[in-house]
């Protein structure tokens, strides 16, 4: 990494070098007949190129980043001035012209003042392109952490809904146990994924409900409402099944009051609209942990789709609703 650093360092300046050669060679172009030969003629213009370039390398690797940079100004300006004026001097050192030092001091002033320009300009550039590999870098480091609390959260309700059952001895429990690890399976591959069929992604939540029907018997009525063209659309892994688990956990769990749950999940321009909404119990016992499912999903969604998403929740006396809104043209 050091190595490519350098080797990018000297062939930019390399380049510069070249560029400020040309330009000198161009500048001086209608008068080369005044010269004897073309090589007395290019000899010029490294006379001049050289004692540019002398001062613009001291004052980008020794002035700004050791005076300029600490904030050291009075010494930097103080220096700068010294470093044009021996520029100035060295083009003229064979033929001491103090007339000609001042033009020259005066044609450096303005060639520093433009590499000085250049030069921020490649810094401000670099610097941009650090933070954005940085910010990326911990954006996949907190997105992968979210994800990992995926995993134990949804095996921990799924269980919860297992354990349930066999406590009442159904004989649908190895059945479901069998459907228990399907869900896992596509929850566990799914989330090696940065993106998955939007398609499969409601098949996976259409199961998940119909093992959480089973459990909760007949006091809860689960409507699940599919509409539009989902060809070819994918989303992130595991983005809307915390909103399911959320209702289910909230609305039907937590009661034995008849209770209902209406899911749609519907697509228009590649816009899609999941809307959840459970009915409430009547008695409705307070908590004080609060779950990890939501605030994640909310956390994930500011990560993946931080323009591109709408998020309303609206939690009344008997009704919990959630709208999510999100354009998935920014994933494909």
């Amino acid at each position: 990494m050091i190595k490519k650093s350098l080797r990018n360092t000297i062939s930019i300046n390399i380049g510069a070098f070249v560029l400020v050669y040309i330009l000198e060679l161009l500048s001086g172009w209608t008068f080369k007949h005044r010269y004897d030969t073309v090589f007395s003629y290019y000899l010029w213009g490294l006379s001049f190129t050289i004692p540019i370039m002398v001062v613009i390398w001291i004052n980008h690797f020794i002035l700004i980043p050791y005076l300029l940079d600490k904030k050291r100004y009075f010494f930097y300006v103080f220096l700068l001035i010294g470093s044009l004026f021996f520029g100035a001097y060295l083009k003229n050192y064979a033929n001491v012209n103090w007339p000609d030092i001042a033009k020259m001091f005066s044609y450096l002033i303005y060639s520093t003042g433009t590499g000085m320009a250049a030069f921020f300009l490649r810094r401000n550039m670099i610097t941009q392109r650090e933070n954005a590999e940085k910010e990326k870098l911990q954006k996949e480091m907190e997105l992968n952490y979210l994800k990992e609390q995926v995993n134990p959260h949804f095996l921990f309700n799924s269980l919860n809904s297992i354990y349930s059952l066999s406590r009442q001895q159904s004989q649908e429990t190895p059945d479901l146990v069998m459907q228990l690890s399907e869900l896992m399976r596509y929850q566990l591959e799914s989330s090696k994924k940065e993106t998955v069929l939007l398609k499969e992604e409601l098949e996976f939540i259409e199961n998940y409900v119909l093992l959480e029907e089973k459990r909760l018997s007949k006091r809860c009525t689960v409507e699940f409402l599919i509409e539009g063209d989902f060809s070819g659309l994918r989303i992130s892994p595991m983005l809307l099944i915390p909103f399911v688990e959320n209702a289910i956990k909230h609305g039907a769990q937590s009661t034995n009051e008849q209770s209902r749950i209406d899911i749609s999940a519907t697509i228009k321009k590649a816009i899609l609209n999941f809307d959840v909404v459970n009915s409430k119990p009547s008695m409705v016992v307070d908590t004080i942990r609060k779950g990890l499912g939501l605030e994640n999903v909310k956390r994930r969604l500011k990560l993946l789709y931080p323009n591109s998403h709408k998020l309303e929740i609206n939690d009344t006396e008997n009704v919990y609703y959630v709208n999510l809104s999100v354009d998935l043209n920014v994933q494909q």
